[in-house]
């Protein structure tokens, strides 16, 4: 009957988040990248993002609550968006330690490690290779088609409702499934969303490097006078009758090339200058 009474008051005494402790982590995992650093990159917006948990979990300890915060000032560099799913699954993990599980430093901190890496292989390519071009894009068009400012407001509404929805749901994902979620996303499946979404966004950049990068030659080739007209026939007219976006595709193509033997962004970028200022002096470019 003792027994029975002593597990009856510490089932009584288990710590739980409660939903306000999520929506805080929630707003807060928008500022991880406020005190990045080259040291441990995004740990202190990370360790900023979980002190609602650690609140609530290690209310009156002072010195179990600066344990858990040390506990998350470790290395932290993911895909900002996929961050909350990290964050949930560590606040679970913090939960279970709370209760009592066998849950020690080196487990929270391999489970971090082990995620941040793939989850970043696959949030880049889909966030940043492939949703975030695709709003801009079509932003830019309403905006160069006449339509004002509908063309940013679009694409801030869009964007971060896609961001702040996707934050949300998968931290709540995270939290929900805990440490399961780690075996579920084993089997080759982070491999294969990383290889789906990297093979999407290129398809989507391959598709608007012809649109958005423009290069013209007016360089006459010849001029032909037929019954008093005069056709003029452009190097421009010759590559389109050939294969249109041809250029900016070889374009694209060279600056893969010198940035894989380690040219500096920089300097690429002020080659092409260089370039396009000659070209346009000798009458090549226009």
């Amino acid at each position: 009957m003792v027994d029975n009474k002593a597990q009856s008051v510490q089932k009584d005494k288990q710590y739980k988040l409660t939903h306000g402790d999520m929506i805080s982590a929630f707003w807060r995992s928008g500022f991880l990248q406020g005190s990045w650093n080259y040291e441990r990159v995004q740990n202190v917006g990370f360790c900023f993002q979980m002190i609602p948990a650690i609140k609530r979990l290690y209310p009156s300890d002072k010195e179990k609550t600066a344990e858990a915060l040390k506990r998350h000032l470790t290395f932290m560099q993911t895909t900002p968006v996929m961050s909350s799913l990290i964050g949930g699954i560590t606040m679970a993990m913090e939960e279970e330690r709370a209760n009592g599980a066998d849950i020690d430093d080196a487990t929270i901190a391999s489970v971090k490690v082990g995620t941040m890496g793939p989850l970043a292989g696959v949030g880049d390519p889909i966030f940043w290779g492939t949703i975030r071009p695709v709003i801009a894009s079509f932003a830019a068009s309403l905006a160069l088609s006449g339509s004002g400012v509908m063309g940013p407001i679009i694409f801030f509404v869009v964007w971060n409702a896609i961001r702040l929805a996707t934050r949300w749901y998968l931290q709540k994902i995270g939290y929900d499934q805990g440490t399961n979620i780690v075996q579920n996303l084993g089997g080759g499946l982070i491999q294969k969303l990383t290889t789906g979404a990297s093979i999407l966004g290129m398809f989507i950049m391959g598709a608007l490097v012809p649109r958005w990068t423009k290069i013209n030659f007016p360089l006459v080739i010849s001029k032909v006078k037929v019954d008093g007209k005069t056709t003029t026939t452009t190097l421009q007219q010759i590559f389109n009758q050939l294969l249109p976006g041809i250029i900016p595709l070889l374009l694209t193509f060279f600056c893969i090339w010198m940035l894989r033997r380690k040219v500096n962004a920089i300097w690429l970028i002020f080659i092409l200058f260089g370039v396009g200022i000659f070209g346009y002096w000798i009458g090549l470019l226009g």
